[in-house]
């Protein structure tokens, strides 16, 4: 008769065996992977050797799946996506799903004139899909992109924790944010890194500051305490509801809502709000504002004083107000152009209103004046303030939106005089 204890001590003998046995064999699994790409793909293997994947003993079939033994084989293995991180780091993927970042894909892809790019420039990841790659995707949208012969991770996290160190010390950085946060619509990395606050933060990068220095990134004031959700007050094209209390200002949004296509001429609600929201470009109640304004209030709050902080992002939502003043004459003008059938209207705008999310795709010369004058000039001005970067809110913004009108006026004075000379 075989005691209990002796029971117990072969049971746990054999449980010791198995699971001994299964990391021997999940650790010839890796030693797989390593042997062969430290010869066709070695950089990639140093990369997670350093890793603290590396150090847990998170191996590639943790996160790739699936067996494959050849170039002929890869499509075995699982494309590894935002998800694919989230069982290890739930509470990271919690954050990152609620936030901006996690819509990236689905902003870009509600654009009405993207489809029309190159594939190399959309899905191709050359163009709008180079860094609108972040973002959740489903399982299907990944495969019809590996279809389309996509070959570009879609892993979202690996956009700022690159693979395959996957570093969190990479991901603090600033420059971590420079590649997708510059350039023609929204030159942030441009305007912080030439700003007091960018300034100092790289003199502390180099050693010039001591590293106790204050200064803060881009993660200080979008990221606080690494929270991945990522949003600000305004969204990112500066409209919101309610409307302003100044009447003018009000007017304004509106006409600039009508050209985004989310109110029709008559001021009514649109399908593509239901767009807008979605896609959470844009804080939509007050208490979304308010609770958003007041978190970087609190950032604010380490270094200046409440009142300093306050007075200083008011001034930027005033820049805000005399730019969209600019902005709604300018579509004002032009959409008189089409009422007055002195500009054809593209049948694929829904409403008598310029339709600013064609974007390089305007039709016609003084359109496309006016996209560079949102997209581009209108930007700077409202991001420049916001980001303490004096000569982006005045020289690359607002005084350029001046020109713009100036140009658009005229223009527009050009065409009805020459429709009037050919008696139409």
């Amino acid at each position: 008769m075989i005691m209990p204890d002796v029971r117990a001590a072969a049971s746990l003998a054999a449980i010791t065996l198995v699971l001994s046995l299964a990391i021997v064999t999940g650790a010839r699994a890796a030693d797989d992977c390593v042997d062969c790409h430290s010869k066709i793909t070695p950089n990639a293997v140093s990369d997670w050797e350093i890793s603290a994947h590396s150090g847990e003993d998170v191996g590639c079939r943790d996160c790739h799946r699936g067996r494959h033994k050849s170039a002929a084989d890869v499509d075995r293995l699982r494309t590894v996506t935002a998800d694919t991180c989230g069982r290890c780091h739930e509470e990271r993927l919690e954050q990152f799903s609620a936030g901006k970042h996690a819509l990236a894909w689905a902003s870009v892809e509600a654009m009405p004139t993207t489809h029309a790019l190159p594939m190399s420039l959309a899905h191709g990841m050359k163009g709008c899909g180079g860094c609108h790659k972040l973002g959740l995707k489903s399982d299907e949208v990944v495969e019809q992109l590996k279809a389309e012969g996509s070959v570009f991770g879609h892993a979202s996290c690996d956009a700022c924790h690159t693979r395959h160190t996957f570093s969190v010390v990479e991901a603090r950085q600033p420059q971590a944010c420079q590649t997708c946060h510059m350039g023609f619509d929204h030159p942030q990395w441009e305007m912080w890194s030439a700003s007091k606050h960018g300034v100092r933060y790289l003199l502390k990068q180099n050693g010039t500051l001591p590293e106790t220095t204050s200064a803060p990134s881009c993660q200080t004031c979008h990221m606080v305490g690494g929270d991945h959700e990522v949003r600000t007050a305004w969204g990112f094209l500066a409209v919101r509801l309610p409307l302003p209390e100044d009447e003018q200002w009000a007017a304004d949004q509106v006409t600039i809502l009508k050209a985004l296509g989310v109110l029709d001429p008559d001021g009514n609600p649109t399908a593509r709000l239901d767009v807008v929201k979605a896609a959470d470009v844009a804080r939509l109640t007050q208490e979304d504002f308010d609770r958003e304004r007041d978190k970087m209030l609190a950032v604010c709050g380490q270094c200046h004083s409440d009142n300093f902080a306050r007075a200083e992002l008011a001034k930027a939502d005033d820049l805000i107000r005399e730019a969209d003043h600019l902005l709604a004459q300018a579509i004002r003008e032009i959409a008189s152009l089409y009422e007055d059938g002195i500009l054809d209207k593209p049948e694929s705008y829904a409403h008598a209103y310029p339709d600013l999310l064609t974007f390089h795709d305007a039709p016609t010369g003084i359109e496309q004046r006016l996209f560079e004058m949102h997209l581009k000039h209108r930007m700077r001005a409202f991001q420049g303030a916001f980001h303490a970067n004096p000569d982006y809110a005045l020289w690359y913004g607002w005084s350029e939106m001046i020109r713009d009108l100036q140009h658009i006026r005229e223009e527009a004075r050009e065409l009805r005089e020459r429709h009037a000379g050919r008696g139409d």
